[in-house]
């Protein structure tokens, strides 16, 4: 028996991005609201279409809403901030 090797149309497959660029730009916001002082981001997603960020999720202090926002624009790349991210109401 002989096998060949696969081929589409005798040329091989190319694959155009192996991470997508909004996954690159998610992964970069989420790391450094993971990191940054001044917000528990362990309740936030973070969401990209294009340039724009979606940050959606609990914190526990308002100031972390404001904080949030200002570290996911810091992230070369994001253009614009929908903040979605509600505090549960300890002052």
């Amino acid at each position: 028996m002989v096998f060949k090797h696969q081929h589409f149309h005798e040329t091989p497959p190319e694959v155009e991005a192996e991470f997508p660029p909004s996954a690159t730009l998610e992964g970069a916001v989420a790391d450094a609201l993971a990191s940054a002082g001044g917000v528990d981001a362990s309740d936030v997603t973070v969401t990209a279409s294009g340039s724009e960020i979606t940050l959606s999720g609990t914190v526990q202090l308002e100031t972390e809403v404001a904080r949030a926002k200002e570290v996911a624009l810091s992230i070369p790349g994001v253009t614009d901030v929908r903040n979605k991210i509600r505090f549960n109401g300890i002052a």
